[in-house]
């Protein structure tokens, strides 16, 4: 792709992959250039969303990002903080992550995961309005989604291997995977086996 064509795509908007009552809606910062020419999230080469996913169990297989609608039938989904894409997220002014932040929680509230996972605490922390959040479950809920901050899988995120951001994956999805076994078990009548 040349870079007039990753400059024609700033300011972009790509549609989610969304649907109703999902396992975890992961959350992005907001779209690369290369995912604002292509419509596709987390689509940059450098980016290592598509195999921490994969090697954090969420995927049998590395997904492309061209792939990305193929999360749903795991139960997976993928918004923005900020929708418009950029080159770099310090583009992004922190009236636009606020707000960002206001919409999410409309969506969340609206389609009812069962996880928000925010890929970037710094993203998590000037949404929310939580200076002191750190990698991890996190208190707040928003319409029942329990919502957890995950390393930003951008390969500018030098501190964070790919084997070390697979682990903090690994321990959202087993929570995500908990948390669908006792709804499940809920669900069951008194007495009655679990199929």
């Amino acid at each position: 792709m040349s870079p007039e064509e990753l400059q024609a795509a700033r300011d972009h908007v790509i549609p989610d992959v969304i649907a109703g009552g999902l396992r975890v809606l992961f959350c992005g910062i907001n779209p690369s250039l290369m995912s604002g020419a292509t419509g596709h999230h987390f689509a940059r080469p450098g980016n290592r969303f598509w195999p921490v996913l994969h090697r954090s169990g969420f995927t049998p297989r590395q997904l492309k990002p061209y792939e990305q609608d193929e999360l749903l039938v795991y139960g997976l989904g993928i918004t923005n903080v900020v929708a418009r894409a950029t080159a770099r997220a310090d583009e992004l002014a922190a009236e636009e992550f606020r707000e960002g932040g206001r919409l999410l929680t409309e969506k969340v509230e609206r389609l009812r995961p069962q996880w928000l996972a925010v890929v970037g605490v710094t993203a998590y922390r000037t949404a929310f309005g939580e200076r002191k959040a750190q990698i991890g479950p996190q208190e707040r809920t928003i319409g029942g989604a329990r919502l957890w901050a995950l390393p930003n899988p951008s390969g500018l995120n030098a501190h964070w291997s790919v084997q070390a951001m697979a682990q903090e994956y690994g321990r959202l999805r087993a929570a995500a995977e908990d948390s669908a076994g006792k709804q499940r078990r809920k669900a069951a009548p008194e007495g009655g086996a679990e199929r």
